[in-house]
């Protein structure tokens, strides 16, 4: 069957495959043929054949491998065919292999380049299946390289051509897409099928709880009636109706008044306060929020017990690891808690627990997601000495590890005066100059050659305070490692925008939360009218309140719904497997002394 892809109207479908159905034309070429051959008899026939009937051979060859999973082989006969030799049909049936071996090598931008060849302008007239299989890997090279809306739109413009299991996870696929786009991003597209898909997203992110979330999908079913969506919910939406939930009316806020943490806890306070107060403004009905005091509860078990005579439904907090440590260790909780840290180590908790942070191990991860993403593969690290940098350290190596990228050297900053010696031996620049030393004893006459430092390295992970930050960039310079990409965690980064101060950071990346990144969101600009601080590195923490309070109804939603990402303002949260929240933050990059966002990458 032969079908031009449909344009933007899906009405128009039916009268266009009629229209574009017909034989390919002689400039168009034919597809390879899949024989019933192996792939040797296909080698060996291309072998005995005419240049022009042995490269289909070897691309159906090449085709049979990638179907047996036996994808270096596919590669390596994909590699004996000339692109250029081909028809028009073949050019793009191999560029479309190319591109899904790509993606199986994890290279998805090299497998965009392979789906935009010329040929491609002709994809609509051959057969629905082959139009098919260069969409769908088109799309999925799309979103590996971070541009969701591209992929979502690429997914519903092939949409009509699929059926049966194809079409619903394909319709899976697009909800997958649309559903991890922050709401900024959800405005009409102008067409018509992938409109309708924003706009459930849209109405799914505007709700607040999970009762108006559960409104929100039978309003736009009503108003939607024959999107695909409508007659197939998507399989998240489907498990979300049947939630059942008990509206929160009370709610108790537990964090120390007293102490080491007070200062902390006041701005998670007022935060979650923060948010509260909105949530009011907007005419919602928020629960009632109860504080305690937990530096003057004698045990946990004293408090929960007032609690529930207090009609308490669910607890915020405790923000102390000690107590969040005990109530880990429990089997099950009175009442359902969302602690505002982690506990210490790693085994599972009560069903009752759930636990978020600010843990700088998980901007290390973050580090190495968005390096793995942006085509890294090896890596050294600047790190902090002593017990942060070590934990700061471990976590990177293990995900950067588990990723399959490779750490070649580490050192741990610590006296300013070393921070020279310490980056030229990362960079091997002292075995350079013992190179040129050499080199001038030999020859017996002066070498103008500078030393050059290492060149297996592709980025460095960066961990450091602003101040260390500001010596360490320059340094990389002078120790002619300034070409060297920095991917750095949150720390470097005060909070307030000194453009003298940031100057000594240029080209520096960065994770960071919306909350620092986005000075115009209307909850940091109203607490930043009433608390300065909350605009300066202690906006994070004002950020944790507010997505504490963005947790609370949401909580068995993530654990029922695993996928479930919520756009919030310490980053886009997740719930683990240990019931733990997850955080992926947006990037920036300082230039000229300016912060600057930059695009997401994904895996």
């Amino acid at each position: 069957m032969i079908a031009c892809l449909r344009p933007l109207s899906v009405l128009c479908l039916a009268g266009l495959l009629a229209a574009c159905a017909s034989q390919p034309s002689s400039t168009l070429g034919e597809l390879p043929r899949t024989p019933q051959a192996s792939i040797e008899q296909l080698l060996q026939q291309a072998e005995q054949s005419p240049i022009e009937q042995a490269a289909p051979l070897r691309l159906s060859a090449a085709d049979l491998a990638y179907t047996q999973k036996d994808f270096a082989r596919a590669s390596s006969i994909l590699q004996q065919v000339s692109l250029e030799s081909l028809s028009p049909a073949q050019q793009i049936f191999a560029s479309t292999l190319r591109a899904e071996l790509d993606m199986h090598d994890n290279k998805p931008k090299a497998a965009l380049r392979a789906v935009s060849h010329p040929s491609m302008e002709r994809l609509g007239e051959l057969p629905v299946e082959q139009q098919v299989r260069s969409q769908l890997v088109r799309a999925s090279a799309l979103q590996a390289t971070g541009q969701t809306l591209s992929a979502a739109r690429e997914r519903a413009f092939i949409a009509p051509l699929l059926s049966g299991t194809s079409a619903l996870q394909n319709n899976e696929a697009i909800w997958g897409l649309v559903s991890s786009l922050p709401l900024t991003e959800l405005q009409a597209s102008g067409d018509t099928d992938l409109d309708g898909w924003l706009a459930l997203a849209r109405t799914i992110k505007n709700a607040a709880t999970l009762e108006q979330q559960q409104a929100a999908i039978d309003t736009w079913i009503e108003q939607n009636p024959q999107h695909p969506a409508a007659q197939q919910l998507p399989q998240p939406l489907v498990e979300l109706k049947k939630l059942s939930s008990q509206p929160l009316s009370e709610i108790a806020l537990l964090l120390p008044q007293d102490g080491q943490l007070a200062s902390v806890a006041r701005a998670l306070r007022d935060g979650f306060l923060a948010a509260h107060y909105q949530a009011q403004q907007a005419g919602q009905n928020p629960p009632n929020i109860q504080l305690f005091d937990s530096s003057r509860i004698g045990s946990m078990d004293a408090f929960y017990a007032q609690a529930k005579a207090a009609g308490v439904q669910l607890v915020i907090g405790p923000l102390e690891k000690n107590l969040v440590s005990q109530l880990n260790s429990r089997e099950q909780l009175p009442i359902t808690t969302l602690a505002l840290n982690y506990s210490e180590g790693i085994q599972e908790g009560p069903a009752q627990l759930f636990q978020f942070g600010l843990a700088a191990e998980d901007e290390a991860r973050e580090v190495a997601r968005r390096a793995w993403a942006d085509g890294m593969r090896r890596a050294v690290a600047l790190v902090p000495a002593g017990e942060w940098g070590d934990r700061v350290l471990a976590a990177f190596r293990q995900d950067w590890q588990a990723q399959g990228g490779t750490l070649i050297a580490a050192e741990h900053v610590d006296q300013p005066v070393e921070l020279a010696r310490q980056i030229a031996e990362l960079f091997q620049l002292r075995e350079s100059e013992a190179r040129g030393k050499r080199l001038q004893n030999t020859l017996g006459t002066a070498v103008a050659a500078a030393p050059s430092r290492r060149r297996d390295v592709d980025f460095i992970f960066l961990a450091a305070t602003p101040q260390q930050a500001q010596q360490i960039k320059p340094t990389l310079a002078f120790q002619y490692a300034g070409d060297v990409p920095v991917y750095a965690t949150s720390h470097l980064f005060t909070g307030t925008h000194n453009q003298a101060q940031y100057l000594d950071l240029n080209g520096i990346m960065f994770c960071e939360t919306p909350w620092l990144l986005n000075v115009n969101d209307p909850l940091r600009q109203q607490a930043s009218a009433q608390w300065p601080q909350a605009g300066t590195s202690l906006g994070r923490l004002y950020a944790m309140g507010a997505d504490a309070y963005l947790l609370t109804p949401r909580l068995n939603q993530l654990k029922a719904l695993p996928d479930t990402r919520l756009q919030g303002l310490t980053g886009t949260l997740s719930l683990s497997p240990t019931q733990r929240i997850e955080r992926q933050l947006p990037w920036a990059e300082f230039r000229d002394g300016q912060v600057q966002p930059l695009p997401e990458r994904l895996n």
